[in-house]
């Protein structure tokens, strides 16, 4: 799998030609697992192959029972990761209690999370957590309690989201078969609210709607993607953005190695047309703080897009849903250049925004 990593960074180099990379991310999975030896392999493959930028942001997922586990044979390996040129931690600790995490599957206990997180913070200064909220057992006092114990550690960024659950999971067969709560909407939404207000306090900045970041902490690379940059996903089930095309490699391991080896890119790619543009630069704008420039929606797609757009927000805007702001200043002239989603909307901004798209 690595060398056929390896190969595809090489088949694809032409792609990013005349671009320069300014982030790195290892993810879509458990890239925590990778030895020092193989990240290096990966990274030096980056570096030979594409141009990039002085100091990039570098970004590793890891689980905290994963970290633990490599670092029982390491005590080094978070000075390890900094020598290789990771400057940024994602760890996925869903909760620092372990009744949440056991309804939640998660291979790691509570204090695994702490314990990692304690180490982790001792060599980085750049790290995000997840945390995930609405789950029917938690109390409002114990999500409150899994931000305090983030705060804490001195955590910059957490990305939150509500709990869903997925078909065919143990979770949804508990709860259709009444051995666990169903998902209820009214807890999510005053867990939301909590999250908004208590990250507020800490000198937070919700610059998306599950971001949650403290001034230069903001993800760069995520931050691409709501940006709508350019983005390359390498491996099984990566996908990749080129503005006018997007691609996604084939799942399975096994036909995506032998794909490759044979020098074969194992992807398929469709066009987007200007209506599925124009929808998601309205989805991943209102749930930015940059919000959606009505400038560039006239600039990009027309008059006609700009017109259509304001007069389908009019009623989310007259709900203190949506507002029309400029130099920060909320407005409701149409002549203002940002549509951006309000504290209010906020919980329902998908919901929001697909009412605003072209069909």
């Amino acid at each position: 799998m690595l060398q056929a990593l390896v190969k595809e960074l090489m088949l694809r180099k032409d792609e990013f030609k005349n671009k320069t990379i300014e982030t790195i991310y290892f993810g879509g999975g458990t890239p925590s697992l990778l030895t020092i030896s193989e990240i290096k392999l990966l990274l030096d493959s980056v570096y030979q192959n594409y141009k990039v930028i002085d100091k990039p942001e570098i970004t590793l997922e890891a689980n905290p029972d994963d970290l633990l586990s490599v670092r029982a044979q390491s005590r080094t390996i978070f000075k390890e990761y900094l020598e290789l040129g990771i400057n940024r931690l994602s760890i996925g600790i869903q909760s620092f209690f372990d009744d949440d995490l056991k309804d939640m599957n998660r291979s790691h206990t509570a204090m695994e999370a702490k314990e990692c997180l304690s180490a982790a913070v001792r060599s980085f200064d750049n790290i995000t957590i997840d945390l995930i909220y609405g789950i029917p057992t938690m109390t409002d006092e114990r999500w409150k309690k899994n931000l305090q114990i983030a705060f804490n550690f001195g955590i910059h960024h957490i990305s939150s989201y509500a709990l869903t659950v997925e078909a065919k999971t143990a979770l949804n067969t508990f709860i259709k078969k009444g051995k666990y709560p169903p998902i209820d909407e009214e807890k999510a939404l005053a867990h939301f609210k909590i999250l908004v207000k208590e990250t507020q306090k800490q000198g937070f900045v919700q610059y998306e709607i599950s971001n949650f970041g403290r001034p230069d902490y903001f993800s760069k690379h995520n931050t691409s993607y709501w940006l709508s940059k350019l983005y390359m996903g390498i491996g099984p089930s990566a996908h990749s953005y080129k503005g006018t095309h997007r691609s996604w490699n084939i799942a399975n391991n096994s036909k995506y190695i032998k794909a490759i080896q044979e020098g074969v890119l194992p992807q398929e790619e469709e066009e987007l047309s200007k209506k599925d543009i124009f929808n998601e630069a309205i989805m991943t704008g209102l749930r930015t703080i940059w919000g959606v420039s009505l400038e560039a929606i006239e600039t990009q797609f027309g008059i006609e897009y700009k017109d259509e757009l304001l007069k389908n927000a009019k009623k989310f805007i007259n709900k203190g849903l949506l507002d029309i702001v400029e130099s920060g200043e909320i407005s409701k002239k149409n002549s203002t250049k940002k549509l951006r989603i309000t504290n209010k909307g906020k919980f329902l901004v998908d919901g929001i925004a697909s009412s605003l798209f072209r069909v």
